[in-house]
């Protein structure tokens, strides 16, 4: 849409409409009509309230297709109350008595929110919706890991000349740098699929007040509970009036280091193909720049690293700001809530961008080979560390006096190998060595 404000709903829209159902303010109000719904059936089905007595199958039906078959026009109906009752969740309780209205549930309309703070059935809908949300970015994630573990293996033994401070360094092999991000980028998403999410039922200030005044007998803790656990969530027992939001300050953290592991994947891709390690697959109707035809520029890794930042200045601030609250209750977490969409908006866009930059690159094998045979001077660790192994004085300043800032060809370090005092073996394997070979054991940590 060309009026959007935001380009999630705009020029993105397309890339994030697994998202919409869930994030958008549609999907919080199915969310809550819900959770509403199932508040309701289980004050129906307490023996210790009998003025909400026992639903029939056809009830119960009616709940469910309520709940499940929430459309965007009952969701605009519930913007129209709002407008009137100025307050979105008792929007939606009347929401549901309009629906009750002729029914043989119309007697029970009370019953609807009974008991409730907003926060209650809030926090439920909030956690359902992360748990969602997670469930469509652990799906990206995996397509990631895939296409890096292909990449690894494809690429376990191709030799490539490693850089430290921007400087050529012992030589490693394309695969092993991969598979470094793919442990990485592995374990992160390990974390963001252990995080728990965590709700509770228990009143304007977490005491059960109303509840209690209304049916003293009843084990509200327990019924709570039971509620909560039916959703797949935890029961947080002990809170004010909202849910603390630690456990969902913790997700946000978990995702945004999965995010900061992959800019610096993003980084090393867009700083290799700059170098020529990589290229690009082209594709025939692309304009690389508007002026310049040759160019083939590493965009998704750029639009990839763009919104990484913008996801993670939204998560980090989310994980600071939303497990304080003043006293028992105050109201700013909840335009922050509202952002948990653009978060994971940009989140999930950032990682189909890597994704697709991933898909595209190719290692130029000439050019790798070309670097290794103009860095001669990286012998130079080897040829010292075996000097050290056979008491040599020096050798380190000997490498250095040899090699620094010169440039060094393979005559130059067949000459000073062979003018060493060291056993034939250790001599021969130093002579056979070039920067091609010296890998150490980088392929087998790219396959391991």
């Amino acid at each position: 849409m060309l009026t959007a404000l935001s380009p999630l709903d705009g020029r993105y829209a397309s890339k994030l409409d697994a998202l919409r159902p869930i994030f958008s303010e549609y999907g919080l109000i199915k969310y809550r009509v819900a959770v509403e719904v199932a508040w309701f059936k289980a004050l129906c089905d307490e023996p210790g309230i009998p003025e909400a007595r026992e639903l029939t199958r056809d009830e119960i039906s009616f709940l469910d297709n309520l709940a499940k078959n929430f459309s965007e026009t009952d969701a605009l109906r519930v913007k129209d109350l709002e407008r009137a009752t100025n307050h979105d969740v008792k929007a939606v309780e009347y929401f549901i008595k309009e629906k009750f209205a002729g029914t043989s549930l119309a007697p029970l309309s009370e019953f609807v929110h009974f008991a409730c703070t907003s926060e209650d059935i809030n926090n439920v809908a909030h956690a359902l919706m992360l748990k969602d949300g997670v469930k469509i970015l652990c799906e990206t994630a995996e397509k990631l890991l895939d296409c890096l573990c292909t990449l690894t293996r494809e690429n376990s033994s191709l030799p490539m000349l490693a850089r430290t401070h921007g400087q050529p360094a012992s030589p490693t092999t394309l695969g092993k740098e991969f598979a470094v991000f793919y442990h990485r980028l592995r374990e992160a998403s390990f974390k963001i699929e252990e995080c728990i999410y965590t709700a509770k039922l228990n009143g304007a200030v977490g005491n059960y007040n109303a509840h209690t005044i209304a049916y003293p007998d009843v084990d509200w803790p327990a019924f709570a509970m039971d509620i909560i656990e039916q959703f797949g969530l935890i029961f947080m027992e002990h809170t004010t009036q909202i849910e603390p939001h630690d456990t969902m300050a913790e997700l946000f953290h978990h995702i945004a280091r999965f995010n900061t592991i992959l800019l610096d994947l993003n980084r090393d891709l867009w700083h290799y193909i700059s170098i020529g390690y990589l290229s690009q697959k082209t594709i025939a109707t692309e304009t690389g720049s508007s002026t310049m035809p040759h160019k083939v520029n590493p965009i998704d890794f750029e639009n990839s690293e763009g919104n990484l930042g913008v996801a993670n200045a939204l998560l980090c601030h989310m994980a600071q700001k939303l497990p304080v609250s003043r006293l028992q209750r105050d109201l700013s977490d909840s335009t922050v809530l509202r952002n948990m969409g653009v978060a994971f908006g940009h989140t999930l866009l950032a990682w189909q961008s890597t994704l697709k930059g991933l898909e595209k690159i190719q290692p130029n094998k000439a050019r790798l080979a070309e670097d290794l045979d103009n860095a001669w001077e990286v012998l130079a660790e080897p040829i010292q560390t075996v000097m050290r192994k056979h008491g040599i004085a020096n050798p380190y300043e000997k490498l250095k006096d040899l090699t620094r800032g010169k440039s060094i060809t393979l005559a130059t370090m067949r000459a000073f190998v062979e003018s060493l005092d060291i056993p034939a073996d250790d001599k021969s394997r130093l002579l056979a060595l070039t920067p091609a070979t010296y890998l150490g054991l980088a392929e087998e940590l790219a396959r391991s």
